[in-house]
């Protein structure tokens, strides 16, 4: 959420950036700053009046005590109407920081000055690609045939038990989907984050702070007799870790990894581009959380896309990064790179990571601070990545590492699986 007093100072730059998110926000900048007006005005008077009361209530009592009876009774008449006008405008004061904040969360995050224009996934930029494709021939197999082969992922059997989106894994491929989840762990504890296992329903604050609720685009799975959520992602619980915190300035950097089930409804997605393991209501993923010192944010950031490249190396998976243009940039978000795996069967790229900065746009939501060298506090700044989102890198595995006689494991997760190959 942005500061209001930002938007105040800096109006004209703030709409310019917006429009790089193809956001037009003259209209609800125009509303929000007169509504912020309104609530000075009303917050003014509001203590003036409140002044004035305590004032007189001073001098009734030393009327009282001099005797001079009807001069008092008259200035007790003057307080009893300064309380009701007290009461109206803490009424009205209320209501419209209510308005005035209803605004600013419909306001999405400014844009990185790097992040380029555009429409759509279309138009992202391509960064950097690195990794041999493999050729596969003419006979290669997607991952949900190989899968059904080998009867190491069962999607009829998850549309039985649940619904369509709700894969069972057996076998070699439980096995595999659990050495995946060991291994992107152990990269990042070696990395220095700490490992935490949060719970997977949050609360509505937990939700906001976030900026996952208001839930724009129904994503989001919610538990109503108890009013929580299924977490489309350990980011939420993991910020909030730390939700209404005051950090010291020597704290910073804190970094948090975790494992955890995401649930996501991805309402209306349907077709070829969700088959097999491509897109899933429930799925696993590792997630790396950062809460860092403003100055150092964006160097945290490529620090982390460092880090999940250094991965997807070492699985020897073909990968691409993309800078996210401004019409593809999540609504949190500052500046996103998503990394993109191969898949040879396919022929097609799978994104598999996003890593952002959000800058001070969750940490405002989520008071999450810190205190400076002079003693001030202010905001931190927040970011996030996956790595690793687990389906699509094991669909790209399933599908790059097939050969003649099965499936071979990549070097690195052996000693993980305790096996070399799915026959």
């Amino acid at each position: 959420m942005l500061q209001v007093a930002y938007i105040r100072a800096h109006k004209n730059e703030v709409v310019a950036k917006l429009a790089v998110k193809n956001f037009d926000a003259r209209d609800i900048i125009d509303a929000l700053i007169s509504l912020d007006e309104k609530r000075r005005q009303t917050q003014a008077e509001h203590g003036d009046t409140l002044a004035n009361s305590n004032k007189l209530s001073k001098e009734i009592g030393i009327l009282y005590k001099s005797g001079n009876t009807e001069e008092a009774n008259a200035k007790k008449a003057q307080t009893a109407e300064l309380k009701y006008r007290s009461k109206q405008l803490s009424q009205l004061l209320s209501e419209t920081q209510k308005m005035l904040h209803d605004k600013l969360v419909q306001i999405p995050n400014i844009p990185h000055e790097s992040v380029p224009k555009g429409k759509s996934e279309e138009d992202n930029k391509v960064i950097s690609q690195e990794g041999e494709i493999p050729n596969l021939g003419d006979h290669a197999k997607p991952h949900w045939e190989l899968v059904a082969e080998k009867n190491i992922i069962d999607f009829e059997l998850g549309v039985k038990i649940t619904g369509a989106g709700f894969p069972v894994y057996r076998g070699k491929g439980a096995k595999l989907q659990r050495a995946l989840i060991n291994y992107f762990l152990d990269k990042n504890i070696e990395a220095g984050y700490e490992e935490v296992m949060p719970p997977h329903l949050v609360n509505e604050a937990s939700g906001f702070g976030t900026g996952q609720l208001p839930d724009k685009e129904g994503q989001m799975y919610h538990v109503t007799e108890d009013n929580l959520y299924l977490i489309p992602t350990a980011e939420v619980p993991v910020t909030n870790i730390f939700r209404d915190v005051i950090l010291k300035k020597e704290d910073l950097p804190v970094k948090c990894t975790a494992y955890t089930p995401c649930f996501r409804r991805e309402a209306g997605s349907y077709g070829k581009d969700v088959r097999g393991l491509n897109r899933l209501h429930q799925f696993d993923k590792i997630e790396i959380v950062q809460i860092q010192h403003p100055e150092e944010s964006y160097k945290t950031l490529d620090s982390m896309v460092d880090h999940v490249a250094g991965i997807l190396r070492e699985l020897k998976l073909p990968f691409r990064i993309l800078q996210l243009c401004g019409g593809d940039i999540s609504f949190t978000s500052s500046l996103t790179y998503d990394f993109e795996v191969y898949s040879t069967a396919q022929d097609k790229w799978l994104e598999v990571s996003s890593v952002s900065n959000f800058e001070s746009y969750q940490t405002n939501r989520l008071k999450l601070r810190y205190r400076d060298d002079d003693k001030k506090i202010k905001l931190c700044h927040s970011l996030n990545g996956s790595s690793l989102a687990l389906p699509r890198v094991l669909a790209a595995i399933i599908e790059n590492y097939q050969d003649a006689n099965g499936i071979r494991i990549p070097e690195v997760l052996i000693p993980y699986c305790g096996f070399d190959k799915i026959e």
